[in-house]
Order: C-alpha cells, then structure tokens, then sequence
C-alpha cells in the first residue's frame, strides 16, 4: 500500500502543478497581452517617432508598468521615469569625477542605491536608480545624449496608462473576487472551530487557527487590488462611476481585516478551552449553534459583496446583517450557558468578532454593539 501511494505522490504533485499552471496561464492572457502591445508599442513610437536608436528602456518601462505585481501602476510608472532619470544624472555627474573602469562602477552602484533607499522605499525605483547610474558608466553614451534613456522610460511609462486607462476592465472584479475568497476561508475558518468544539478535539481548533493566519496573503492581496482599483477610478474618467461603491468596499475590507484577526484570537482561545473541558455540553451545544450560524452569515456576506446588481447586493446585506444580530443578541455568557471563568473568556473574545463583521455588513459601530448583551 505504501508503496503504490509513494508511487502515486510525483504523478499526484505533477498533475496538480499543471492544473494550477494553466488555471495561472488562462488568467494571465489579457494581462500578456497587454505587456506584449505595450512593450513593442513604447519601443515602436521611442524608435520611429522620437528617431531613438534601440530604446530598449522604453519597452523595459512599459512591460514593468503592466507587469503583474498588484502595486498601483501610476507608482510603478513613476518609480521607472524618476528613478531612471535620477540614476542617469547621479552616474554622468560622478562619471566626471571619477572616470570610467571596474571599481568606479562599483562604487557608482553602491551609492546610487544607498541614495535610492534614502529617497523612497519602492523597489523598482531603487532598481531603475541603481541599473542607469551603472549603465552610464559602463556604457557608451547613446545618440541624442544620456538623457534619451530617460524619455524613453517616460514614453514606456505613458503608453502603459494609456493601456490601463483605454482597455475595458471593470476595476471593481478583482477586490470583489479577492473578498470573496477571503470571506470563503473566514467562513471556513468559522465552521472549523464549530466542528473542534462540537467533537471536543482541540487538534482541529489548532486547524482552523492556522487556517485563519494562513488568511494573511488573502487580505494582502486584497489590499493590492483595492489600491489598484482605486487608481483606476481616479485616473480613467469612464469608471469614476464605481468610486463611491469602491470606498464602501475599501471600509468593509478594513472591518473584515479586524474581523480576520478577532478569530485567530478566538481559535487560539478556543484550543484551551476544550483542552481544559470548560465547557458545560449545554454550553457546547449553544456555541456551536452561535459559530454556525456566524458562519452561514459570512457566506451571505460574500454574495452580497460579490453580486454585481446592486438590487442584489442590498437584499444579502440586510440578511448578513440580520443574521449576525440574531447572533449579537445572544453573545453574553448566561445566554450561551457559560458558568466557568475561561468560557466566560472565549465568549468575550467572540464578541468582537461579531462586531467587526456587522460593521462589515454597513452599520456604524454604535449600532452594531448596541445589539451586544450589556455584561
């Protein structure tokens, strides 16, 4: 048996690395072939209109611009433009100083990215800082001067929020697909510590804690793609329709940011908790209902945040809201059948929780603690 199953893990890894290399390739079409437009385009406009020789930089600037990190793009276009300009004049001005060779490269090099750290924090501008300054140089000044280099990374740049701007791509998917995801795990998260407590067995509790902190790339992610929705809206005039509906998700997120770290300190309190049996089986029995039915109110959550008609989305709110306040009203230890010190504890710790998810679902948080038990 072990051995068919040693046999079977490398055709088993194998084929799960192709379904997710070409779920990743089907993804990555559009963005391809956005790079691939840019990157010719850019170096097409530098050679045949601007009569630059080999602009390699204006193609270089346009692919890293579109690339497929999740910083904003307008930072990234401006890291390339100043960082490429600053490095051409910090490497001709100690070119003068200094001359050319091995050791003034080096030391051109050293200094331009200690002052690129000094100056901004953004890797790509210290990269571009550091390349240009080490390129002038090293190498021989192009026709038209240093500083054509310079305006190539500007034209790569430009062309590349022209693409941003003028390809239609509604800014509002990715966060509403990343929040559902995250919702998805915190739900799981959810059902997770249901189950630990309802069969007794802390090794699922510990589970589901490493579950909710495996949530940080979710929420990292998230954040990445809420920054470059935003920039969105602001730059492009055809979708500052959906700035207000983003704002509103930008604050759900940060109350599902709180909501996400409530449970980890919930779980980890939970794994003690049934390691020291302290809980009566009445109070096991009302918990669990508690955390399932927090659980079923978080997936409502997420097809509220996730339904494109705005018809929808108001009706799964009013249900994710009503849903969670059922829950509310009940958080208080007499309620639940808590009688022990360290129960008393976890129901303290869920009750946060609870309000961090109502003010996701759109209440302030005066009213989502109003629908708190007074201790």
């Amino acid at each position: 048996m072990s051995q068919r199953t040693t046999h079977r893990n490398p055709w088993q890894f194998l084929r799960n690395r192709v379904r997710v290399g070409v779920s990743r390739t089907r993804r990555s079409v559009a963005p391809a072939l956005q790079m691939t437009v840019g990157a010719v385009g850019a170096y097409a406009f530098a050679e045949y209109v601007l009569g630059h020789e080999g602009p390699l930089f204006a193609a270089t600037s346009a692919m890293i611009a579109l690339g497929f990190t999740r910083e904003p793009r307008l930072r990234r276009v401006i890291e390339v433009a100043a960082g490429c300009t600053l490095g051409i004049a910090v490497g001709d001005f100690l070119l003068h100083i200094f001359g050319t060779g091995i050791w003034q490269a080096a030391g051109v090099l050293l200094f331009s990215i200690l002052l690129a750290r000094f100056l901004d924090s953004g890797s790509i501008f210290t990269t571009q800082l550091g390349l240009q300054s080490l390129l002038v140089v090293l190498l021989p000044v192009p026709e038209g001067g240093p500083f054509t280099r310079s305006l190539d990374a500007v034209v790569g740049g430009v062309i590349a929020l022209a693409i941003t701007l003028l390809v239609p791509r509604d800014p509002r998917r990715e966060p509403k697909t990343n929040a559902r995801m995250l919702l998805s795990e915190l739900s799981g998260v959810l059902r997770e510590c249901a189950d630990s407590l309802r069969e007794s067995d802390s090794t699922r509790a510990w589970h589901a804690l490493v579950r909710a902190r495996n949530c940080q790339p979710l929420l990292d992610g998230l954040s990445g793609s809420m920054r470059q929705a935003e920039e969105v809206t602001l730059l492009s005039p055809a979708y500052r329709r959906h700035r207000e509906e983003l704002g509103s998700l930008r604050t759900t997120i940060d109350f599902l940011d709180l909501a996400v770290r409530n449970s980890r300190v919930f779980a980890r309190r939970l794994t003690s908790v049934i390691n020291h049996a302290a809980l009566t089986d009445d109070a096991i029995s009302h918990l669990t209902e508690a955390l399932y039915d927090t659980a079923d109110a978080v997936g409502i959550l997420s097809q509220a945040l996730s339904d494109p008609s705005s018809g929808n989305r108001q009706r799964y709110l009013r249900q994710a809201r009503n849903d969670l306040a059922a829950v509310a009203m009940i958080a208080h230890p007499r309620n639940l059948g808590v009688t022990r010190l360290e129960g008393e504890g976890l129901v303290l710790l869920f009750r946060p929780m609870i309000v961090d998810l109502l003010e996701a679902s759109g209440l302030s948080h005066d009213e989502a603690a109003a629908y708190l038990p007074e201790l």
